[in-house]
């Protein structure tokens, strides 16, 4: 390349293959990609509430389509990706707190976030068990 060429177009730094170089760049998009799931499944419950909105044959509708196989595939893959975007976050914990210490000893980061998916478990079971009694 030509001295004038680049002072008139500047550098322009390649990005084929940018995200290939290391696998931390590969596991950071996956992660931030995930977040588009929850932005899709936000959409489908404002839908939801827009069909309530407009009446019990509207909403009737809704479920009817929730549970046609396209949408059921939708919430599978859906599934997967919260459980990457929760995943995440329960890795992310122990670095965004601050410093725990328990009996003088620091709380290893490992411990903050098998104590986060205990309680998650644990909310997610309770929560479960309270709408199965709701049906009963």
């Amino acid at each position: 390349m030509n001295h004038k060429a680049t002072l008139r177009t500047g550098y322009v730094r390649p990005m084929q293959g940018w995200w290939r170089r290391d696998p931390f760049f590969v596991r950071y998009m996956v992660r931030e990609v995930t977040a588009i799931a929850v932005l899709v499944y936000a959409i489908i419950l404002m839908f939801g509430v827009l069909r309530l909105a407009q009446g019990e044959a509207a909403f009737n509708g809704w479920l009817a389509a929730l549970r046609s196989p396209g949408s059921i595939l939708l919430h599978l893959i859906l599934m997967i990706s919260f459980a990457v975007h929760a995943k995440s976050w329960f890795d992310i914990m122990p670095k965004t707190m601050p410093m725990m210490f328990a009996g003088g000893k620091r709380v290893e980061g490992a411990t903050i976030t098998r104590i986060g998916y205990v309680v998650t478990i644990v909310a997610t079971a309770l929560v479960l068990a309270i709408v199965w009694g709701m049906r009963a």
